[in-house]
Formats: C-alpha cells, structure tokens, sequence
C-alpha cells in the first residue's frame, strides 16, 4: 500500500460524501444507482439498534475509499463488514486490505470475536458479496476469510406491461373475498399486528424490515387478514427502493393464493414508483416466485466468515 494512505474513522454528517464515493466505486449499475439509499440504510437507519463504525481511507486529503462494518444486535460476539468501496483507480494498492484491518480492530474493540462478510439484517444492502465482484472476493479469501454460505436474488422484469410480475390480482382477490380474506394496503397503525405475527411466526428481523416499508416514502406493504387475524404479508423498499421483501403467509393459509397476490400487489407499487426490474431479496422459495411472478435467479452472493485471533 502507498504510504500516503490513512485511514481515519469518519463521522455520520459525511455519509453524503461518502453515498457519492460509492456511486463511482460500486461496479454493478444497479449498486452505483442506490448508492444514496445503501449508505442511509446501512448507516443512518442502523444506528437505530446497533453500533456502527464508518472507515475511510484518504490519499493525502482526498477520500479514495470506505467501509461500513456494524455489531450484529442478535448474535453474541458477531460482527458485520456491511459495505467496501474503493475507488477504480485506487484498487490494487492495498486500499481495501488497509479498510479491513482497521475494521476487525474496531469491531474487535466492541466485544466482536467472529467477522462475517455478509448482511446484518433487518438493515443491509446485501446477503452477501456479488459474486460479479470477483476481486472482492479474492480479496476475502487473500486476508483469510472462508465461505460458509451462498444465496442468491431473483429478478422480476416490470418494464413491460405484459409481465407475468404484473398480472393482475382482481380475479384472486374476489376469490378470497368470498372467503372472509381481505386484501389491502398496510397502514403504520397495522405495525404492531403484523411485528407480533412475524415474530410467532417466523421469527428473526422480519418485524425490522416491515418497520422500514410500513408508511416510509420508496416504501410499502401490504397484508392479508380475515376477521383482524394477520394470515400473510409482503413488504418492499426496506433496504433498497428495488429490492422487494420480506414476505409471509400463514402455514394455515399456505395454498390459497394469498402469497401470489401480495407479491404482485408489492411489483405493481414498485413499477409505479420507477422501478422496473425488482430485486427479490435472499430468496428462500425459488419455484414460488418463478411461478407467481415469472421471477428468475439473477445474483448469486458468496457469504464470508473470519474468527479474529485472540490478542
């Protein structure tokens, strides 16, 4: 690494400086785009229930690289990597090495045993690394970190009109009706019904997530509900304006086609706001949203773990 570079612990009134870093670092069109919206969710918006460390690296007084890295509010012990930049020009030169060390020691000093290169949920902008940025993941794999997981994104093409993503909802929405289901729009009072159902339900961050779509602008849900009973939701815009999800239905209510519908109403709310490719996020059920939405599996992410040494 050139001597001239340091790497300095940055404060959160530079997160615009650094939103617009990541718009020139960040390889992938659909990242650079976001860039504003990534750096808000994994920092911003994360400082709600976690600690978060923003790094930068300066060749003399200008900013040529960042990192975000986060202690997992769950997990004992685990820390998040969340983001790394580093600007075309400078990579190469130990930049990115130089972001991560310093990293591992920040965390180290916040009670962190175990470092995981992927996203700590309910604020992340991605599972994992994109395997598309291969030198990312040399760069994990040189500085000793193994992988333990892959997952991947599907894609739901809302650019035309005659989307299987975009079919309408009418039809199955009477169907439910005749069933004492009802389909509608979440509202912010419906926050603490639909937080408990994720909870019971399924557990984890879901009830986080739905706190960052349910009533922000970019962002929404809808829900599925017989006689007040929460049966199935389904949320976009929580860490990304294009990324859709989370979603649930009931085990009682799986089969009825609640899920289809909540999906589908989600896709048309992100056409209407611009968006016209969907990223399904983390996906669980593949065959589910290939059917429902005509979705298909279009980033793959390598997820990443280091024990740090004891000192």
């Amino acid at each position: 690494m050139d001597a001239e570079i340091t790497v300095a612990e940055l404060s959160p009134d530079l997160a615009p400086t650094v939103a617009r870093l990541c718009a020139q670092a960040l390889d992938l069109p659909e990242d650079a785009a976001e860039a504003a919206a990534i750096v808000d969710v994994l920092w911003t918006r994360a400082t709600a229930d976690r600690a978060v460390v923003g790094l930068g690296a300066y060749l003399g007084n200008d900013l040529v690289g960042v990192l975000l890295c986060s202690v997992s509010p769950t997990e004992a012990g685990i820390g998040h990597v969340d983001l790394v930049a580093v600007l075309p020009d400078q990579r190469r030169r130990g930049v990115g090495r130089a972001l991560l060390s310093r990293a591992e020691q920040a965390l180290g000093r916040r009670g962190v045993t175990e470092v995981l290169l992927a996203g700590n949920p309910p604020y992340y902008a991605w599972p994992g690394i994109d395997v598309r940025y291969t030198p990312a993941v040399c760069a994990a794999l040189a500085l000793g970190y193994h992988q333990d997981r892959t997952a991947w994104n599907m894609t739901a093409d809302l650019s035309y009109d005659g989307s299987p993503a975009l079919r309408s909802t009418e039809a199955a929405e009477q169907r439910l009706a005749g069933q004492g289901i009802t389909v509608r729009r979440a509202e912010p009072a419906d926050l603490p019904a639909l937080a408990a159902f994720a909870r019971s339900t399924f557990g984890g961050t879901w009830d986080g997530e739905l706190a960052g779509s349910v009533g922000r602008a970019g962002a929404g849900c809808h829900l599925a509900e017989r006689a007040g009973e929460v049966l199935g939701f389904a949320a976009y815009g929580s860490s990304r304006p294009s990324w859709f999800g989370p979603m649930g239905t009931a085990p009682s209510a799986e089969g009825s086609g609640i899920g289809g519908v909540l999906l589908r109403r989600c896709l048309r709310d992100q056409r209407a706001a611009g968006v016209d490719r969907a990223q399904i996020g983390w996906v669980g059920p593949v065959p589910f949203y290939s059917g429902s939405a005509g979705a298909r599996i279009e980033r793959v992410f390598f997820l990443y773990r280091r024990t740090l040494p004891v000192t």
